[in-house]
C-alpha cells in the first residue's frame, strides 16, 4: 500500500449526512464529496418511478423514524471503516414525492474509481436495507401499499 496521505482515508471523511423534507440537490452532494486526493467520485441517484410491481405509481410518501438520522450515520462510519475514503455524503427525502423527483442521492469519494464505486454501493445498500424509512406507494387504480426500509 502506498503511504502518501491521499491513499489512506481522510480524517473526518463524513461530510454531509441529512434527511430533509425538500428537494434534494446533485450539486450539493458532489461538492461535499470533493476532495483533491480522490481520483474516483461514485454518485447514486435514487429517483421516484412511475411504476412498481407491474402496476403504474401516480405518487409516494416518505416517513421515517427518529433514529433515521444516527442509522445513516452508523453506515456511512461502517463504510468509512472499511473502505479508503476521502469523503462521503448520503441525503434522503421524506414527505410526498411526485414521479421523477430525487429520493436519495449518496456519494463516495476514494483515491481510485474502483474503490468509490464500491463503497458507493455498500453505502446505497445497507442505507436502503437498514435504516427506518418507509414508503407509502399511490397507484393509478387507487390502491396503496407500504413498503418497509426503502
Amino acid at each position: 500500500m502506498n503511504d502518501h496521505p491521499g491513499e489512506q482515508a481522510a480524517q473526518d471523511p463524513i461530510k454531509l449526512i441529512s434527511i430533509r423534507e425538500t428537494a434534494l440537490s446533485l450539486d450539493e452532494v458532489f461538492r461535499a464529496v470533493g476532495d483533491e486526493a480522490a481520483g474516483g467520485t461514485a454518485l447514486f441517484v435514487g429517483t421516484v418511478r412511475n411504476h412498481d410491481g407491474g402496476a403504474d405509481v401516480d405518487a409516494l410518501g416518505y416517513s421515517c423514524h427518529p433514529s433515521a438520522e444516527a442509522e445513516m450515520r452508523r453506515i456511512a462510519e461502517k463504510v468509512v471503516a472499511e473502505y479508503p475514503v476521502r469523503a462521503l455524503a448520503a441525503v434522503h427525502r421524506v414527505g410526498d414525492l411526485s414521479v421523477g423527483d430525487l429520493a436519495v442521492v449518496v456519494a463516495v469519494s476514494c483515491p481510485h474509481r474502483g474503490e468509490a464505486f464500491e463503497a458507493c454501493r455498500k453505502l446505497i445498500d445497507d442505507l436502503k436495507h437498514e435504516v427506518p424509512i418507509w414508503k407509502h406507494q399511490k397507484f393509478s387504480d387507487g390502491t396503496e401499499e407500504w413498503v418497509g426500509a426503502c
